[in-house]
Formats: structure tokens, sequence, C-alpha cells
């Protein structure tokens, strides 16, 4: 038999139908193949949306596992800032070097270095209490304080100034000033209250003066077609106002001021040196000079460094009695200060300066 004689022909095999039977079984072979298209459209239909579903929640739980992670990050983050916290207040409370009371004589040393200015590591407040630390030490031989600054803040010079006199005045023992690097304008005037000054041949000494340093941008501000509105209860509120213009008598005025605080510092500084001084009118004019040329002008007494006056002492050891810095409120503090700068608050630093410029 052959191939087209196998093959299922239904037009030539099976019974004949009339036209009416075959239309009917045509329709009804339509109709079975439409509900196995619909069948199978619905199963591909039910598939892809239980594939979407799977992604989906694939998808949530990665999201969880992800903030999850973060949130352990986080914790741990704050876990180790604690405990660093927690180690350098334990370690500067007990394991810090010159926490324990020193044994043995020894020279009570102060560090004064950086500007003097109450929210430095030079304020009055933090040189003072080393001060009282050192001085009621029963085997410190001498209180030596060690500077090395341009100076600063005439309030936070005066405050150590008046603490070194008064205890100079009770006689127990020596207080001696080493400059090191630089001891100018604030910090010789701390310095000019010990019974003594050292310093090294080549330090900077001196700048016994008084400064204001402003700009004045009047004129820019014109130019660029801005109004300056400032409203002030007294005609002088403003007169430092670097927009604003300044009058012959507010100059003046500002100038009597300077000279006022001027004479404060060559009073105080007369006081502390007395007849050392040499009879020198530039001594009190601003300027500053070597360490050498300083011990010829009476400023300095002897030129040395910490290691030659550890020698007079027999080599007498060093101890340092600067109260520590808390490192939580250093970063306060900066934080504070940058953050006041960016939101334009004013700073209370005095505008007079005891420092070398």
């Amino acid at each position: 038999m052959s191939d087209d004689d196998k093959r299922d022909d239904r037009w030539t095999t099976g019974p004949e139908l009339t036209p009416e039977q075959a239309r009917e079984r045509a329709s009804a072979d339509a109709a079975s193949s439409g509900d196995e298209d619909a069948e199978t459209l619905r199963e591909r239909q039910r598939l892809a949306q239980l594939a979407m579903m799977d992604r989906w929640i694939d998808g949530v739980l990665v999201e969880q596992r992800r903030s999850r992670r973060w949130k352990l990050f986080f914790r741990f983050f704050f876990a180790l800032l604690i405990l660093a916290s927690l180690s350098t207040t334990f370690y500067g409370l007990f394991l810090a070097p010159g926490a324990s009371a020193p044994a043995g004589r020894h020279l009570g040393v102060v560090e004064v270095k950086g500007v003097i200015d109450s929210e430095s590591p030079a304020s009055a407040q933090r040189v003072i209490e080393g001060l009282e630390r050192a001085w009621k030490a029963d085997q410190a031989e001498a209180v030596v304080l060690h500077l090395n600054s341009p100076g600063g803040s005439p309030v936070q010079s005066q405050r150590i100034f008046d603490a070194v006199m008064r205890l100079r005045e009770q006689g127990d023992k020596n207080i001696i000033a080493v400059i090191e690097d630089i001891g100018a304008s604030g910090a010789y005037y701390v310095a000019a209250a010990a019974d003594e000054i050292i310093a090294a041949p080549a330090s900077l000494v001196g700048s016994i003066g008084v400064i204001h340093a402003g700009f004045g941008f009047e004129e820019a501000i014109e130019r660029l077609g801005v109004e300056r509105r400032v409203f002030t209860a007294g005609e002088n509120k403003a007169f430092l106002d670097p927009f604003s213009d300044i009058s012959r008598s507010q100059r003046q005025f500002w100038q009597e001021v300077l000279a006022t605080t001027h004479q404060q510092f060559i009073d105080d500084v007369r006081a502390g040196r007395g007849d050392r001084l040499a009879d020198d009118e530039r001594l009190f004019s601003g300027l500053i000079w070597t360490g050498e040329q300083a011990r010829e002008l009476g400023l300095v007494d002897e030129l040395g460094s910490l290691d030659t006056l550890a020698r007079r002492f027999d080599e007498a050891r060093l101890q340092d009695y600067t109260p520590r810095l808390d490192p939580l409120e250093r970063i306060s503090r900066r934080f504070g200060r940058v953050a006041a700068e960016w939101v334009g608050l004013p700073q209370a630093a005095a505008p007079v300066r005891y420092q070398l410029r």
C-alpha cells in the first residue's frame, strides 16, 4: 500500500456526510481547537503570575536582608564608638602618663601651646589649674611655664599673669618661664610674671603691643550695587562694621581703647620684670627680637631650654601638670565652632588681641 493510501484523508475515508453534517462537524472541531487554545493561554498566564510573585517575594526578602545588614552595621559602629569613648576616658583617668602622683624630686611643667584663648588648649582656666597643681606638689622643686605661643586674648593672658604673680608673691618655690620657638605678645605677658625667663638664642620674644585688624568694604559694596541694612540703637554701635564708614571721632576713640589696653600690658610687664628691663624706648613698640637680643634688653634672663634647666636642678625629671583635654569635649567644641561659622552666628572672641601677626 502506498503512502498516499496510508494517509488519513477525511475527505476520502469514513462515512459519507451531508453538507449540513460536514458543517456541524467542522464547527465542533473548531470549538474543540479553541477550547484547547484558551486553556493553554490561561495556564500560561497563571504560570507568569506565579513567576512574577516569586520574583516580588525574592525582592522583598533581599531588601529585608539588606536592611538587617545595615541595622547591624550601625549598631556595631555605635557600639565601637561608645567603647572607644569609654576606653579613652579610662586611659585618661588611670593609664595616661602623669596620671598618678609623681614620686621623687622633679620640675612641675605647665604647657602653654598655641593661641591663648578661652576655647583653645592654652585657655586661662586650663593653665591656672595646672599651675595650682604644680605649686601644691611637695616634690616639685620649681614650677615651669613652658611657652610656645604667639599670644592671644588680653583677658586670658591677664588672668594667667595675675595667677602667676599671686603664686610668686607666696615665695614657696620659683616659677620659671621657658620660651621654646616663640613667646610673643600675650605669651610674653604671661612669661613676664615669672621669677625668671629662659629662651633659646633663636627664640622669638617680645611683641609688646596690641592689635586689631579689619577691612573696609564700603566702596566695594557700592560698586556691586548691594545695599547694606544694619539697624542699631546707639550711633556708634556698628562702628567696627567692615561695610560701614568710620568717622574720625570713632577712629580716635578706638585708638584710645587700644592705647589703654597697651598701657595695661606695659604696666604689668614692668611689674613683673622690674629693674631688669633696659632703658630702651623700643621695648614696648611691638617689635620682636631673638632670644639673644631679648637678653640684652632685659626681656630674658638666661639663654637655654628645658634641658639646661633640668641640668641646673641636678637632672631633675620633668613632670607635666597640664590638665588633660577631654577628647569628646574637644570634638564638641570644634563641631560647635564650625556649626556657628556655617550658620553665620557671631563669635564671642574679643577683637583686640595680644598676638603676633
